[in-house]
């Protein structure tokens, strides 16, 4: 079965009033839209139809669940999808741009594509900082990049100068640069006498 019309709905038949539809998301729809945001994952949608004479209004009910990379550890985080939206169809000879909340059909077409408005209302959905929940993060990886201080990244720094750093160079710099540290402190103390 063609991906896009395993989530279409085939509306002309339908008589006027509320229908019901179910489709079974998976790996199929991730893969129609080559994303690697979502590496998998399996949601039901619900979209409660209601048709008049104008227009189609769905009410999109979206559960489930989806994998997608762990901001934190980068391995593979299984995210809860719970969205509820409503899309409205209208009908119009005048091609229209779909915006998200509203789509155009011509009247002769006898079908609405659901598959780019599900993907985008599940990656919507998402949260902005998509972490595994605390200590489900691959401790392996979290020591790889692993935050360092201040103080512990500037000891780091200042041992890697000290490796590069031609020996003569080395000291002659070291030495101004703790008298400079004197002389600045010495100053501070000074500054709070006069207070």
């Amino acid at each position: 079965m063609d991906t896009v019309r395993k989530y279409s709905i085939a509306y002309k038949g339908l008589s006027l009033g509320e229908h019901t539809f179910d489709f079974e998301i998976d790996e199929d729809l991730f893969q129609l839209f080559e994303n690697q945001e979502i590496r998998g994952g399996n949601c039901r949608a619900e979209v409660r139809l209601v048709r008049s004479e104008r227009q189609l209004r769905l009410e999109v009910s979206i559960r489930g669940e989806v994998v997608v990379e762990c901001d934190r550890c980068l391995g593979d985080c299984a995210l809860p999808v719970d969205y509820t939206g409503t899309l409205v169809v209208k009908f119009s000879d005048e091609i229209r741009e779909y915006d998200g909340e509203t789509m155009w059909l011509s009247a002769a077409q006898d079908h609405i594509e659901l598959a780019q408005y599900l993907y985008e209302s599940i990656v919507l959905s998402l949260p902005y900082q998509r972490v595994h929940p605390e200590g489900g993060c691959d401790p392996d990886m979290l020591r790889r990049f692993r935050i360092v201080s201040d103080e512990e990244f500037e000891r780091i720094e200042n041992r890697a100068q000290q490796q590069s750093a031609p020996a003569a160079e080395d000291d002659r710099w070291s030495r101004s640069l703790e008298t400079l540290k004197e002389r600045m402190e010495q100053e501070e103390k000074e500054e709070e006498k006069k207070r």
